[in-house]
């Protein structure tokens, strides 16, 4: 099906410029103390605040997100189970920083590997997970980096599985918003681990790092990272009736300062904006007459819904204008494209998107055809 649908960047302007026109009271993104920020609407991307979204950092622990994203995909194409039980090499045992504490030598599942990477941060884990998958760490961040050009991370570059210090090892909010946002829509049956508060292995319990689960009950995920170079930093992502966002908070001078700045800017999002279906998918929008045809008309519609995110108050002036031909001749198939529609906030058009046939409708019979053919003429 053909798209006309406008870059999200070029339609972020046009919403912000036509609500700047209209001096819509807005205020200016809360002020966090972070390097770097980002906050999307997950469904639509649409940027509701950002600060240096593209300047290279380094992530942390937030890595760990690429590394599960890996084992993801690994997982989904059976190259690896859930069951696997890996033997942990000298390497993982003695992984610096955070840990689940594993036992060089001793075989642990996938399974408890994940969640010891992904609930406690493990960097042992990482490790051993990398080695399972790919021989080596260092294999392991080759894949990692294809899987990050795969997903168009072009500001991304990864050089281990956990997240330690290595001046060619960093990313972006930008980049690092894409990457949630794969997990989550890609992986929901493994992205709801990163809801889960606490995990035991070889009785030891460690809490999930992101406190904003205890504090704010709309956050399901999804990773935290400090390191001395990084400082502290916070993915999260939070689900308010159908509107998800995602807040990338970078570069913080503490762990309080991350957490309280993600929540504030999750506040903010949901205070301010709203995500809203404008249009449903296969639903007639307009009846159009065709000349010619087996039937009288024809049912147009879209191919796709069309989600907008927009300040709130801002919906009830969007306008909804149709372009179709004046005359529509000739036999129709379903999902032919007959014309578009407009979507417009305060005159400025903020997208065109093709209006299909919802139906087929074959050439007329004989008599049809002479019968419109003569109409057509005093038409």
């Amino acid at each position: 099906k053909k798209k006309l649908y406008l870059p999200l960047i070029i339609i972020n302007f046009l919403i912000h410029n036509s609500l700047w026109g209209q001096n819509l009271a807005i205020p200016a993104p809360p002020i966090i103390g972070a390097k770097s920020y980002l906050v999307i609407d997950s469904t639509t991307n649409f940027e509701i605040a950002a600060l240096e979204p593209n300047l290279k950092l380094p992530p942390a622990s937030i890595t760990k997100l690429m590394t599960a994203y890996v084992a993801f995909q690994a997982l989904k194409s059976k190259q690896i189970s859930l069951e696997d039980e890996v033997i942990v090499s000298e390497k993982a045992w003695r992984a610096e920083g955070s840990r689940m504490f594993i036992e060089v030598g001793k075989k642990v599942s996938v399974n408890n590997l994940l969640m010891g990477m992904i609930v406690q941060s493990g960097n042992d884990a990482s490790i051993a997970l990398a080695e399972h998958i790919a021989g080596s760490e260092a294999l392991f961040s080759d894949l990692m980096n294809q899987y990050a050009y795969q997903l168009n991370m072009t500001n991304s570059s990864f050089r281990n599985a956990s997240g330690l210090p290595d001046e060619d090892h960093y990313s972006t909010a930008n980049d690092l918003a894409i990457l949630a946002k794969s997990i989550i829509r890609e992986f929901p049956e493994y992205y709801k681990w990163y809801s889960t508060k606490e995990f035991t292995f070889n009785d030891i319990t460690q809490r999930n790092r992101n406190s904003l689960l205890w504090r704010d009950s709309s956050v399901d995920g999804i990773k935290t990272g400090s390191t001395n170079e990084a400082g502290y930093s916070l993915i999260s992502s939070a689900k308010r009736d159908d509107m998800r966002l995602i807040s990338i908070v970078l570069g913080t001078a503490s762990s309080k300062a991350r957490i309280d700045g993600s929540q504030a800017m999750i506040n903010y999002g949901y205070r301010f904006y709203k995500t809203k279906i404008l249009l449903k998918a296969n639903q007639e929008i307009i009846s159009a007459k065709t000349w010619k045809t087996e039937k009288e008309s024809i049912s147009l519609g879209i191919g796709e819904d069309i989600r907008m995110t927009l300040p709130r108050g801002s919906f009830n002036k969007i306008k909804i204008e149709k372009d179709i031909p004046n005359q529509i001749i000739g036999a129709i198939k379903e999902g032919q494209n007959i014309g578009n529609i407009k979507i417009k906030l305060n005159d400025i058009t903020l997208n065109t998107i093709p209006l299909i046939s919802l139906e087929n409708n074959p050439r007329g019979n004989f008599w049809k055809q002479i019968k419109d053919t003569i109409q057509l003429w005093f038409e």
